[in-house]
């Protein structure tokens, strides 16, 4: 095993021990300085790969799975996936240390907090850097799984269990389909490496499976980074705590639809499908983040509507990009691969300044009790320190200089106007749209940016609505978010630090078939003259600002719409009508009887079975090579057919235990007639103890028809019963002579026939069931003494009762 595959396996074999140093160590120290290590040495390993992926290397090792089904533990490290892996243990660091100081060691389960946490730290990085389709598809669900634990974290409370089981239902959704997109891919290309899979675009494009493929995989990808109208989870899953949020909802669980997307750019980019669908969605999820956020009390609402917005613009960038493919190189391909540029610079310019402002919300909330807007104001005082980390995010966040998110915007607003020119995909018709929704939402971006810092921290202070004294966060608490802060203004300053190492080989992994020219040499920096970008931010700022002023005039235009149609409304109300529907269901088929479950099994057996027989004209039957049936043969079954019928019509119970009796009986004779002496010997066994156990019980068993007789009562006649019935009986005698006149192989008979050679027994059965079949043989003993105690078990616990 590689140190790759130990990177990314050591969060969950750690999170093994985090209970044991919970119970140890917690009385004395936080459960989280144990588990800080993890992050911070990782994030140090992953360092060492800068200086290789920056000249164009690339890190691979392979650990042998399940290698008959060609699923291997693929690990590559790119550009791309260095980038994420970064964020993952960076901002995971920073979130254990934040969540040390912000959860109570004697209030709260940390052992299960951090478990939790490793686990998703794990799935990320496996999610990240695995090559495999299906190994990724693994680490995908382990995020949706984990996430749900984290979201649920305070389980006692409602919101909580509703907003996991929201983002379970809708991601776990998301995850199947994706399954799907990847089997597809599979079928096309025959491989599971993503790597492989690039070196066969041509095969993939013009492949039937093209389409379906891609909508499944985009699914999976909207849904995990909550793209319009999966969006609706992510507000709810706010009710976690605040280190969560900081850590899946800005920087990485939300970010693996992102990341998805775009190491699938070189497989379904450069389609005029693929350009809409992404920069599409991208779009109108920008624009309906930005619109929600302004109308938000809550201040995790507001921050998780923003977060939808910037998911949303990062989302669009991607797919503008992904036009270069089209081009395939030239000053075009160019043009539009800044947009991939763009993309992950805002990406990890998001991670920052979200990263502080939900450590800065949740700063407040833990030092006043309440997030809620409409309490708050008058805090720049009392907690400056806070105060200045929230300018500084979100000014960032509404893409005002000098801040990180100003640079990323700028290049965003370059890339919808630069699109809008395009003349492929149909842009000359509907390429105005872009620039027009970018500035837009830009500028409700703007505003809940402002309603963020100033409605929180300026206007009068209200100490009478807040739970507790505000003051401001002990130092510890502060370190997190004054680090990523500090981030955000040194990005602004020295871009091409990050640009050099981390962003250009990142475009290259998106966009490995776009030769190595301009955009590698591409330049961030501040100032780019007068251009029409910033005269879009200046109109941003001057007509949010504006707005901003005179909120309370329009706001009001929220509450005109319709709340029985939203995007919630609709989740909800489907969710109870289905849970509705399928209690109405289960109701009618869990009716409490035997008889009616059994008639639901033998009648799938029946349509299932039969069907596939007729389906596949399977129905034959060989008797060429059958001995013959002697008379004493057919008497037996004449007798059998008696008994059965015997049982059905009897009117007494003890003729009836005694006919079947009988019946099992003759089946030893047949047995007996066959040469198979053990058979018969274990039937006679089985059928006598079976007949005494009938009669030892005949006292207890339920009322028989003599008493329905006595009663002159007939007994009804089931329709329903005979054809169940009969069909069984047909189908099984069908299936049995189709199997026997059809051999598709060689009989194992004449294997089993040198039982005294193979195994030194002479007699075949015995050696079946002891040497041949020993395991499976032993299994069903072991079967038979659980079922043995469980009898014991309840015979016990009725005594137990009858005593008391």
């Amino acid at each position: 095993m590689s140190l790759l595959h130990i990177m990314i396996l050591i969060p969950f074999i750690f999170a093994i021990f985090v209970p044991l140093l919970y119970k140890l160590f917690n009385s004395r120290i936080h459960t989280g300085w144990f588990v800080l290590i993890i992050p911070v040495v990782i994030f140090i390993y992953l360092l060492r790969f800068i200086p290789g992926i920056s000249s164009g290397e690339a890190a691979y090792q392979s650990l042998n799975w399940i290698p008959s089904f060609g699923i291997n533990f693929d690990a590559y490290v790119d550009g791309l996936g260095l980038v994420f892996g970064l964020l993952i243990t960076g901002i995971g660091a920073l979130v254990i240390l934040y969540s040390i100081y912000y959860l109570s060691k004697e209030k709260e389960a940390l052992h299960n907090f951090y478990v939790y946490l490793l686990m998703f730290m794990g799935a990320m990085l496996g999610l990240v850097f695995s090559d495999n389709i299906l190994v990724l598809y693994v680490f995908w669900e382990l995020t949706s799984i984990s996430s749900f634990l984290l979201i649920a974290y305070w389980y006692q409370r409602e919101k909580s269990r509703y907003g996991a089981q929201k983002s379970m239902l809708i991601t776990i959704f998301g995850g199947l389909a994706m399954l799907s997109g990847f089997i597809m891919l599979s079928m096309m290309t025959d491989t599971y490496s993503i790597r492989e899979m690039f070196t066969q675009v041509d095969t993939i494009t013009g492949h039937s499976l093209f389409i379906p493929a891609m909508i499944l995989v985009l699914i999976g990808a909207f849904t995990k980074s909550a793209q319009f109208p999966f969006s609706i989870w992510l507000p709810d899953a706010m009710e976690a705590p605040t280190p969560i949020s900081a850590y899946l909802h800005s920087a990485t669980m939300v970010k693996a639809g992102i990341y998805l997307v775009a190491r699938f750019t070189p497989v379904f980019g450069g389609t005029s499908e693929w350009f809409w669908l992404v920069s599409g969605i991208g779009l109108i999820t920008l624009l309906y983040g930005s619109v929600n956020a302004v109308r938000q009390t809550d201040l995790k609402g507001l921050l998780a509507y923003s977060t939808i917005s910037q998911l949303g613009l990062i989302m669009s960038l991607l797919g503008i990009g992904s036009a270069a493919l089209y081009f395939g190189y030239g000053d075009e391909a160019d043009l539009y691969a800044a947009a991939i540029t763009a993309a992950i610079f805002h990406m990890i310019n998001h991670s920052t300044f979200k990263g502080a402002l939900f450590m800065v919300v949740g700063i407040v909330d833990h030092e006043t009790g309440t997030r809620d807007i409409r309490r708050l104001g008058g805090l720049m005082t009392i907690m400056p320190i806070t105060f200045t980390v929230a300018v500084i995010g979100a000014f960032s966040m509404a893409g005002l200089p000098p801040f990180n998110g100003f640079l990323s915007k700028e290049m965003f607003f370059a890339s919808v106007v630069d699109v809008s020119n395009l003349t492929e995909f149909n842009m000359d018709t509907f390429g105005i749209l872009f620039p027009i929704i970018a500035w837009v939402a830009s500028v409700f971006t703007f505003i809940y940016s402002m309603i963020l810092v100033f409605k929180t921290f300026r206007g009068k202070y209200k100490p009478e609505r807040l739970e507790k004294k505000a003051h401001e966060a002990p130092i510890g608490m502060l370190i997190s978010p004054i680090i990523l802060a500090s981030l955000v203004v040194i990005f602004f300053f020295f871009p091409n630090m990050i640009g050099d190492y981390l962003l250009k080989p990142s475009v290259a992994a998106v966009l490995p078939a776009i030769a190595e020219n301009s955009i590698m040499d591409m330049y961030i920096t501040p100032w780019h003259g007068w251009n029409t970008e910033l005269f879009m931010t200046i109109g941003v700022i001057a007509l949010g600002t504006l707005m901003y002023i005179s909120l309370r005039k329009w706001a009001g235009i929220y509450r005109m719409y319709p709340q029985s149609i939203t995007l919630n409304a609709i989740y909800n109300s489907a969710l109870d009508k289905a849970q509705s529907w399928s209690a109405s269901l289960t109701d009618k088929y869990m009716t409490g009887y035997i008889r009616d479950y059994i008639a639901y099994l033998f009648g799938f057996f029946i349509l299932f079975v039969g069907g596939t027989l007729i389906v596949t004209n399977s129905i034959s039957f060989d008797a060429s090579n059958n001995a013959p049936v002697n008379f004493y043969e057919i008497a037996l079954m004449v007798a059998m057919i008696v008994a059965a019928f015997t049982v059905l019509l009897a009117k007494s119970r003890l003729t009836a235990i005694i006919s079947l009796g009988v019946l099992g009986y003759l089946v030893s004779m047949f047995f007996v007639i066959f040469r198979a002496p053990d058979l018969a010997l274990t039937q006679l066994v089985v059928e006598t103890v079976t007949t005494a156990l009938f009669l030892l019980c005949f006292y207890h068993l339920p009322r028989f028809k003599e008493q329905v007789h006595k009663e002159k009562k007939g007994v009804p006649f089931k329709p329903l019963n005979l054809i169940i019935s009969i069909g069984v009986g047909v189908v099984v005698t069908l299936f049995a002579l189709s199997a026997n006149g059809t051999r598709l192989f060689e009989p194992i008979a004449g294997f089993y026939e040198d039982s005294y050679k193979l195994a030194g027994a002479k007699n075949i059965v015995n050696a079946i069931l002891v040497d041949f079949r020993g395991i499976d043989t032993m299994l069903e003993i072991f079967v038979l003494c659980i079922a043995a105690l469980s009898v014991y078990t309840l015979v016990k616990l009725g005594l137990s009762r009858r005593e008391k």
